[in-house]
């Protein structure tokens, strides 16, 4: 069944390796909502399980125990019916204890769900790894959620009985662009790399997601029917990914749409300010959380102390959501397609576009030759202070404020400045551009002093159109370039 399984190389040879091991291991899978964790074990282990179960969302612990107890008669042919988890896991134990030689694995998905209110379900969980399975070398315990907040502080963080005993953990990320068309490829859709970028920039590379298009429809239909069509799929999708990952998900939410409307991030004092959030562990916790679920980025600006890091939106469905399905209006019939071209459409797109790169950094990386090399992404902004725009003798360069979103910076002294600029056809770099670029990279040096040589990059869907001013450029990358694999 393996061969089902699109990209994920690395976890299938992690999971494989844990799987071989000579000692018990405990597991711990991780991952937004819908991005295929299930997929990727049940797809991976099918028939090697000696045990499998899955928590029912919203259940109580009755509903919990009698599907523990289903699944055990499902594998054992044992009827018990536990009345609680501690009962649970010492049936379980004692089924498997019956079993011969070799590996023993043990798949509980939803894991969060059965941790009902007054459940004592983590200290029955506690016991079965400390006193039991841990003292074995054949259990391989596998553990999976969608409920973030609650795989990170209950178990992969925990602090009580549980501290310290995940052997592994392991983040499923959404699919790259390369992934993305394989998997369109395993399906049959002939869509070329443009329109593909198209879909990503909307949902992302979450595989189910791209398991709701229709081959014989264009990415922007698919769009339109799963987005802005009465009972479309993912019209009501934005508040379930967010209840489903993050316990009091409004907090989480105001973040976002904080970020959503400043293309190059926000400071935490900024976010405080624009929140009304308290500056508290509760927020750094928050923002942690988001971070690991890769919906936001953090990074520090070029130049800048670890204090001043900046926090941003790079979730492609969230970004989309929050610019055009957050109206709550009646879109009317073929709403998309009538959008693409559209002023609004326009911002949109060159953001979009931005967090696909930041999303393929590696790739970009490699195609200008220097994945061999030290180096760090960030960006940089300057605003200058009222004195200084004020002052007839200040530098008319440090009176104009700039901002550069993706620097490269490099230890072999060159810093990659990287335009990304989305476009259906070749983009063509007009003087007034080409000389907002140069007066930018002027006030650069001066604010920030930097002694190191500058290297000209574009990053578009089709390259350049080559005319003067394309010729000063250093270096180009495509989408080709984003499409490959690493």
């Amino acid at each position: 069944m393996e061969k089902a399984i699109i990209g994920r190389e690395n976890e299938k040879r992690e999971l494989n390796k844990y799987i071989s091991s000579e000692q018990s291991e405990f597991v711990a899978i991780y991952g937004r909502r819908r991005v295929g964790k299930t997929f990727l074990v049940k797809e991976l282990l099918e028939g090697r399980f000696s045990f499998r179960m899955t928590g029912k969302e919203k259940a109580t612990l009755s509903d919990q125990l009698l599907n523990f107890s289903y699944a055990l008669e499902d594998f054992f042919q044992d009827d018990q019916r536990p009345k609680s988890w501690t009962e649970a896991f010492r049936m379980l134990s004692k089924n498997i204890e019956k079993m011969g030689d070799g590996t023993k694995i043990i798949f509980i998905d939803e894991l969060p769900w059965l941790d009902t209110p007054k459940s004592r379900f983590l200290g029955a969980l506690e016991h079965f790894w400390n006193n039991w399975a841990y003292y074995r070398n054949d259990i391989k315990l596998i553990v999976c959620g969608s409920a973030t907040s609650w795989m990170l502080k209950k178990l992969i963080n925990a602090r009580g009985g549980l501290h310290n005993r995940v052997t592994h953990k392991m983040l499923v990320s959404p699919f790259c662009l390369e992934e993305t068309e394989q998997y369109f490829l395993s399906r049959g859709f002939n869509y070329e790399r443009p329109e593909i970028i198209d879909c990503y920039m909307a949902v992302g590379g979450i595989a189910y997601y791209l398991s709701l298009f229709d081959r014989d429809k264009s990415v922007a239909e698919n769009i339109n029917d799963l987005c802005f069509t009465k009972g479309g799929e993912l019209t009501d999708e934005f508040n379930k990914l967010y209840d489903s990952l993050f316990k009091k998900a409004e907090r989480h939410i105001t973040v976002i749409n904080a970020l959503s409307g400043s293309r190059k991030g926000m400071t935490r004092l900024e976010l405080i300010n624009k929140t009304k959030l308290s500056n508290n562990g509760n927020l750094t916790t928050l923002l942690k959380e988001l971070e690991t679920c890769e919906f936001i980025r953090s990074y520090r600006p070029f130049g800048k102390e670890k204090k001043n890091k900046m926090f941003q939106l790079t979730d492609q469905f969230s970004l989309f959501h929050l610019h055009f399905m957050n109206t709550g209006g009646d879109y009317g019939r073929n709403y998309w397609m009538q959008m693409i071209g559209k002023q609004e459409y326009i911002a949109w797109s060159g953001y979009a576009f931005e967090t696909v790169c930041l999303h393929h950094i590696e790739q970009i990386v490699n195609a200008l030759g220097i994945n061999g090399i030290y180096y760090s992404p960030c960006s940089w902004s300057y605003r200058p202070s009222e004195a200084v725009k004020n002052d007839e003798e200040a530098d008319e360069d440090l009176k104009r404020g700039g901002q550069i979103d993706l620097l490269i910076d490099r230890k072999d002294k060159t810093i990659s400045v990287c335009e990304m600029k989305y476009a259906g056809e070749e983009y063509e770099i007009t003087k007034a551009y080409s000389g907002y670029v140069e007066d930018r990279l002027r006030t650069f040096r001066k604010v920030t002093n930097t002694k190191k040589s500058f290297s000209i990059v574009y990053i578009t869907p089709f390259g350049l159109s080559n005319n003067m001013y394309a010729r000063k450029v250093n270096r180009q990358v495509t989408a080709d370039d984003l499409f490959k694999k690493l």
